[in-house]
C-alpha cells in the first residue's frame, strides 16, 4: 500500500467522497472509480484489521458497481451496432 493511501476504513470512505466523479460524469470515469475503490477497500481490509470483514463488503460492493457499469458501457456499445 503506497504511503498516501487510506490506512482505515474512515479514511477509505473520505478518499472516495474526494474522489467521487460528478453525477454527470461518463460511464469510462465511473468504471475507474468504482475499480479503483474496489482496490482501495480490498488493501484497507489487510490493514485495519477492527474493519476487515467492513471493508471487505466495500470492496465487494464497489466491484459489483464496476461490474454494473461494465455491463451499461457493453450495452451502450450493442445499440451503436
Amino acid at each position: 500500500m503506497a504511503e498516501t493511501e487510506p490506512r482505515t476504513l474512515r479514511a477509505a470512505h473520505d478518499v472516495a467522497l474526494q474522489r467521487r466523479p460528478n453525477a454527470d460524469a461518463n460511464l469510462a470515469a465511473w468504471l475507474v472509480f468504482h475499480q479503483r475503490n474496489a482496490r482501495m477497500y480490498e488493501a484497507v481490509s489487510d490493514v485495519d484489521r477492527g474493519h476487515h470483514h467492513e471493508a471487505l463488503y466495500w470492496a465487494g460492493y464497489e466491484r459489483r458497481k464496476a461490474d454494473a457499469v461494465t455491463s451499461r458501457i457493453q450495452e451502450a456499445k450493442q445499440q451503436i451496432r
